[in-house]
């Protein structure tokens, strides 16, 4: 299991755009019609990860807390389904449906969308706010399947808090951790 750190879009960078398939419904979906008008929440996860696997229940549970205030979230699995069949999108639904994803699960056949976040691993994660500017990018929290720290959210937790509250995200910001994105 190696360890690749998140590369850290520049803060204040526009979610570049993207028109992905919905595993979950079949539809093709855009980021202007998923995106919410406070904040919203892309990250880059797949099936087959360990370090994804070990947060997939904090990820519905952050879900279920920050959706009824307006957040909106997105999860986006960018790998070579060739070489991981367990990242293919057929999986994938399956695995929103028995993991209660909230959330629409989308599938980056070709790469271009985890290629335009700067995407490095799974699990990345990405807050954007109304503006669609990116404001965070960085670790979900401090656990990793390796340590005794707690799964909990808090890293995100802290940014969507501040701006529902009106104030500016902390730039301090701590890389995600996590396999590689499998590149074609």
């Amino acid at each position: 299991m190696a360890s690749t750190p998140s590369t850290m879009m520049p803060l204040g960078t526009t979610a570049p755009d993207f028109s992905l398939l919905n595993t979950v419904t079949g539809d093709t979906v855009t980021l202007q019609t998923l995106k919410s008008d406070t904040a919203t929440v892309i990250m880059f996860i797949c099936n087959h990860c360990p370090y994804v696997k070990h947060v997939q229940g904090e990820l519905v549970k952050l879900a279920k807390d920050y959706q009824p205030k307006g957040i909106a979230f997105i999860a986006i699995n960018a790998n070579d389904v060739v070489n991981y069949p367990d990242d293919s999108p057929d999986k994938m639904k399956v695995v929103a449906q028995q993991l209660g994803y909230s959330f629409p699960y989308l599938y980056d056949e070709t790469q271009e969308v985890a290629k335009a976040y700067q995407a490095a691993c799974t699990p990345d994660f990405y807050v954007f706010d109304k503006d669609l500017k990116c404001v965070y990018r960085g670790q979900l929290d401090d656990a990793r399947p390796r340590n005794d720290a707690p799964v909990t959210g808090k890293d995100i937790r802290v940014a969507l808090d501040a701006i529902l509250a009106g104030e500016p995200v902390n730039p301090e910001q701590i890389p995600s951790i996590g396999c590689n994105i499998k590149w074609k």
